[in-house]
């Protein structure tokens, strides 16, 4: 059996939102073999092409029922819950604030 990955990838640091990509689900391939330096040009290389495929889903329940209609073995990896802070433009200006 081919084993996969589902998650939802993060933002990359050039985004300043959580649209786009952050909010699809990717399922990404097991690689099956380790990657090996070329010997010719010294790059590495793996020779399974399948950790080369990402699939991109709007929900979780439409990669699992992709994973489970061809037969792969799946994790999900759920993403981190996000801690807001709140945050006051007021307390830059308060009197009992530390500066450093």
């Amino acid at each position: 059996m081919t084993l996969a990955r589902i998650y939802r990838p993060t933002k990359t640091a050039m985004q300043s939102g959580r649209g786009g990509r952050a909010k699809k689900w990717l399922l990404e391939y097991e690689p099956a073999s380790r990657r090996d330096p070329d010997p010719l040009m010294g790059w590495s290389s793996a020779l399974d092409t399948l950790n080369e495929v990402q699939l991109h889903f709007d929900t979780l329940d439409e990669a699992i029922a992709f994973a489970t209609k061809h037969g792969l073995d799946y994790s999900v990896i759920e993403p981190h819950a996000r801690t807001p802070k709140a945050k006051s433009y007021a307390d830059n200006f308060r009197y009992d604030r530390v500066r450093i």
